[in-house]
């Protein structure tokens, strides 16, 4: 009679092994999983003009690169910059589904505005309106990036009590949403570490001579003669003259005021995306009689004849560092005999500050050896093609805030599960003292109920499950199941706690609604509300229904999240505790239904419907030890436990169903107590009571002594 679970415990391990076989790329391909990814939907003027709070008409264009998006500008220049979290941070929410918000950043680092166009969150998915969430987004308005933030995750008052309350399904749009606005503010140079930036946005259109007199181009000329003189020792001498034995030019091509300018907006384009993220794209022109570049880097790989020095850094450049450029756009650009452009590596190199270009040229001696000289050329990117910034703070990550944030409650919450470890480990010492453990128990689920559930949030749900097993599957992050810090200690505790007792470590003393449902039996009972007894063999097929419906929620969740989780509302666990029965009233109406038949059978939920309690009873059967303690008359002699038991775990014949336990310890106080069990009793009764009177005596009588003899 006891199989039920153990059958769906292997169907479920052989679902879970034949999923597994391809892999989530088999999920994926066909379907299975659902959502894996999201198609970013580009904003239009309208959208923008609304994210960016400003009036149309708006121009945006489409950019690809590192950092995705779209650049708005208007009549009077740039506005600033849309971007999708999904595209750039990956945002997952807690559903293990993705969190699609534009957010718009404006170019003196400001959150303009933010949207949200995609979830599948399981708290905003039921019992919230769209207006709620779109005004919960928008609150990011205003934020500037270069404060620190740890504050902004706390709750907020003027959001609703759902959404504050929800914080990881809060935490990870916020953290999503910030996240993404500063690797935009930092990426278009919104705002930058060391306090100025490249302006890779603003474009003004200027000739050659404008770049040059700006200082945007820079210039030095060694002339036939000047080489002559350097390279005095050379085998055979440079011819004179004043022509030019090398006139360089060096700029940098990121800002789109000189590199499109020069190239053209194709060249420029093309030569930009060839460059690695973060690195800069430095332009070097050449004419005269020497060449910087050479020709031996060729065969060598290598261009030994140019290296950049900034501060006490040389840097040399390779050939997957080069790019050939054949003409420049600019008709009043001279004619040169070579164009490069070398891409300088961003952790070495800072476009801000000043560096400078040699080339070396050198010519053999007659005693063979090697004469050479330097032409140097300093260099320092103007000021009008940088935005001055100011420098982003180095912010913890989301879950940090959040753990310290809530550091009473974890505090709190670790004080439970320590008391709670005690009782069970010295359960023994607890139950032999029937008063301490009826009353012990009484107020560990009254604080359960109302500081756990209530106060600190700590209800766990079915969908968190889900959204694990999800996750498994689409990409496990930490930082997502962090954020909670109290659901996450629970979790931990709940999983060790599955190996040493089962299910009922959980269930049975750390559910906020079960101690809701057992606190309102008792006192039904104690207002003599009748209590109805459930004959096993009804029961045990009843048990079936929240394995049923936990398969059933699982099963649905790798076709669609969505429609699992408004399945996982048969969990009420969210309207009584998460809403404090705030809600629309047939939710509140399906708690008091489930309440109501909880005084008549006690845990009635927990018994038949619950799918969390299912989903805790299947990993439970790896429990370790037995530590309930049985004798062999329970069942055939005495069946007080079987009737006492909270949830009918204990079947006729006086076995102890794991899978139903919740671990109330009624049946071990019962076990220990001698006016309670039956069997203690009669072993006391024997022992106390009186011998029944013998009918032979003790003494028998001793035969009469021979006559003394007689005097002689």
């Amino acid at each position: 009679m006891r199989r039920l679970p153990a059958r769906l415990s292997l169907l479920l391990t052989l679902a879970a092994a034949a999923l597994s076989i391809d892999g989530a790329e088999c999920f994926a391909a066909d379907g299975l999983l659902g959502e894996t990814s999201v198609k970013v939907s580009p904003p239009d003027a309208a959208q923008a003009a609304r994210l960016l709070k400003t009036q149309p008409p708006l121009r945006l264009i489409r950019e690809e690169g590192a950092v995705p998006g779209w650049s708005v500008s208007s009549a009077s220049g740039s506005t600033g910059y849309i971007a999708s979290t999904w595209e750039i941070a990956r945002s997952v929410g807690y559903s293990g589904r993705p969190i699609d918000v534009l957010v718009a950043v404006t170019t003196d680092g400001r959150i303009a505005g933010a949207e949200l166009v995609h979830h599948n969150e399981p708290i905003l998915t039921l019992g919230i309106s769209t207006s709620d969430i779109a005004r919960y987004v928008d609150a990011f308005s205003g934020i500037d990036l270069t404060e620190v933030h740890s504050t902004d995750f706390g709750a907020r008052s003027d959001l609703p009590d759902i959404i504050s309350r929800a914080t990881v399904s809060t935490g990870v749009i916020r953290d999503a949403i910030l996240r993404t606005a500063r690797t935009v503010a930092q990426q278009r140079g919104f705002v930058d570490g060391k306090g100025a930036a490249i302006d890779r946005v603003n474009f003004e259109e200027l000739s050659w001579q404008a770049l040059a007199t700006s200082g945007a181009l820079t210039q030095t000329t060694v002339t036939l003669d000047q080489a002559r003189t350097s390279l005095a020792d050379a085998k055979v001498p440079l011819p004179e003259g004043g022509a030019a034995f090398l006139d360089l030019w060096v700029t940098l091509l990121d800002p789109p005021s000189i590199g499109r300018n020069l190239l053209g907006q194709r060249t420029f384009t093309r030569a930009m995306a060839a460059i690695p993220p973060g690195d800069t794209a430095l332009f070097v022109a050449s004419r005269g009689l020497h060449s910087h570049r050479g020709t031996a880097w060729r065969r060598s790989g290598s261009f030994e004849r140019i290296q950049v020095i900034q501060g006490n850094d040389i840097i040399s450049m390779s050939a997957d560092d080069y790019l050939r450029i054949d003409r420049l756009s600019l008709k009043d650009a001279p004619k040169f005999k070579e164009h490069s452009v070398f891409a300088l590596p961003g952790g070495r190199f800072d476009p801000t500050q000043p560096f400078r270009i040699e080339v070396t040229a050198s010519r053999e001696t007659a005693e063979g050896r090697e004469t050479t000289m330097r032409i140097p050329l300093d260099y320092r990117l103007p000021t009008r093609f940088l935005l001055t910034t100011t420098a982003l703070p180095e912010t913890e990550p989301l879950w940090i805030s959040a753990w310290e944030r809530k550091r009473f409650e974890v505090v709190g919450v670790i004080l439970m599960l320590i008391t709670l470890g005690g009782i069970l480990f010295l359960q023994s010492a607890f139950v032999r003292r029937p008063a301490l453990w009826r009353w012990g128990r009484i107020s560990f689920l009254t604080v359960t109920l109302v500081w756990l559930g209530w106060i600190a949030g700590g209800q766990l749900s079915v969908v968190q499950v889900i959204a694990f097993l999800q996750s498994l599957l689409t990409g496990f992050r930490w930082e997502t199941f962090l954020i909670e810090p109290v659901i996450f200690i629970l979790w931990g505790f709940v999983a060790l706690g599955l190996l040493f007792w089962g299910r009922g470590v959980y269930c049975g003393w750390l559910c906020p609604f079960g101690a809701l449902q057992e606190l309102t039996n008792e006192i039904a009972q104690r207002l003599k509300v009748p209590q109805i007894e459930v004959p096993f063999v009804v029961q045990e097929r009843l048990w079936a229904i929240k394995y049923t419906l936990f398969v059933a929620i699982l099963a649905l969740s790798f076709y669609s999240m969505e429609q699992a989780l408004i399945l996982a509302e048969v969990e009420p666990f969210k309207t009584a505790m998460s809403m404090r029965f705030v809600r629309a009233w047939p939710f509140v109406l399906f708690v008091v239904v489930i309440l109501a038949a909880g005084l008549f059978i006690e845990r009635f939920y927990c018994r038949y419907l619950c799918p969390l309690g299912a989903a805790l009873a299947i990993p439970a059967k790896l429990k370790l030890f037995d530590w309930l303690r049985r004798r062999s008359q329970c069942g055939r002699e005495c069946r007080l436990c079987e009737h006492k038991c909270t949830v009918g775990a204990i079947d006729p014949i006086g076995r102890i169903n794991p899978n139903e336990c919740v671990l109330c310890l009624r049946c071990q106080m019962i076990y220990h107590d001698p006016k309670s069990c039956t069997i203690l009793k009669r072993r006391a009764a024997r022992t106390s009571r009186p011998m029944p009177p013998s009918t032979t005596s003790p003494n028998p009588p001793t035969p009469n002594p021979m006559p003394p003899e007689s005097p002689v």
